[in-house]
């Protein structure tokens, strides 16, 4: 299940009714654990399965008391101050095949989880969130809970917000206790609040480079799947917060996704996901979804997600209506 995009706590409790569960956003890679006896096998986003690569999770989910699981979930490594390393970082341990032992030693992870889609012989997936947090918590020890405050009020959810950003963590997650798991979908039941507003978009295509910049591929073009129309809606361009590693990545990695060119862009099937921050989205009669970022900078490619998992034009005409006080 992912989640749309809400401004703030305030926005949150706004469109979401009854108590609403908070919870710590970790940046994390999500995972997903199924136990059935002493067999533990765990997945990624993408369905790839990275048991072997992550044992201690592995031991753990073993000694749970319970015969059958299935979890949802993030494994994040922490440094030994206890804060949460970059989610690159985190990622390191999902590519290893070989030497798992000395990356263990070397980078210990651990998995902290939010939700509950299967407890003992029983699918409950269809069930409200309430529903499967209680299984959660039956199954799993507080320690590796994500932290979870449920509440309808603005302050102590701000407060909490607050607490999330201090321990290194993106923001929150916002959730209703009573909707269903809802999977592959971006449901309304579920919604992200960060810090600065960011949002994961698709790479579209990108401009070759000048100067020091020449022969790479640089400024890329960002757009977002509009549901109404099936078709893929740009919101603009960046050439900013890019490493030289990470403009010889990305040149290798579109060309390879190339599907046409004209002078000065290489046009790409929409595959690479990117995650921008910005300062604020603004009216635009430059491009056919009628907004465009303002201020737009690359934080990081998103190798985890595929393109049916980054943010919609949905989304991103809920951050423009939160910002001009109107109704998305």
């Amino acid at each position: 299940m992912l989640a749309q995009t809400a401004a703030d706590v305030d926005e949150a409790l706004g469109t979401l009714k009854g108590d609403v569960a908070f919870e710590w956003k970790m940046d994390g890679a999500r995972i997903q654990v199924h136990k059935v006896d002493t067999q533990v096998r765990i997945y990624t986003r993408n369905l790839n399965e990275v048991t072997d690569a992550i044992p201690e999770i592995v031991e753990k989910v073993r000694a749970l008391p319970v015969r059958t699981l299935v979890l949802d979930g993030e494994a994040i490594a922490f440094d030994a101050k206890e804060r949460p390393h970059p989610f690159q970082v985190t990622m390191r341990r999902f590519g290893r095949k070989l030497n798992v032992e000395e990356s263990r030693a070397r980078l210990p992870i651990r998995a902290f989880y939010f939700d509950c889609l299967h407890f003992e012989d029983q699918s409950i997936e269809d069930q409200p969130t309430s529903v499967r947090v209680e299984a959660l918590v039956k199954a799993v020890p507080p320690p590796e809970l994500v932290p979870r405050l449920i509440t309808r009020s603005a302050g102590a959810a701000q407060e909490f917000y607050e607490a999330a950003l201090a321990a290194g963590h993106e923001g929150l997650m916002a959730k209703s206790l009573d909707t269903p798991y809802e999977a592959g979908n971006r449901g309304a039941g579920w919604l992200k609040i960060k810090r600065a507003h960011t949002l994961d978009l698709v790479v579209l295509g990108a401009e070759w480079g000048h100067g020091r910049r020449t022969g790479k591929l640089s400024n890329l073009h960002l757009g977002a799947l509009d549901p109404r129309t099936g078709e893929y809606v740009m919101l603009g361009k960046t050439f900013k917060g890019m490493t030289d590693a990470m403009l010889e990545w990305q040149t290798r990695e579109l060309l390879s996704r190339e599907s046409h060119r004209d002078q000065w862009t290489v046009y790409v099937r929409p595959e690479l996901v990117v995650e921008i921050a910005f300062s604020d989205l603004q009216e635009s009669t430059r491009y056919p979804g009628g907004l465009a970022l303002r201020l737009a900078r690359v934080k990081r490619y998103r190798e985890d997600k595929r393109a049916s998992d980054a943010d919609d034009m949905e989304s991103v005409r809920r951050i423009h209506a939160a910002q001009s006080g109107t109704v998305a």
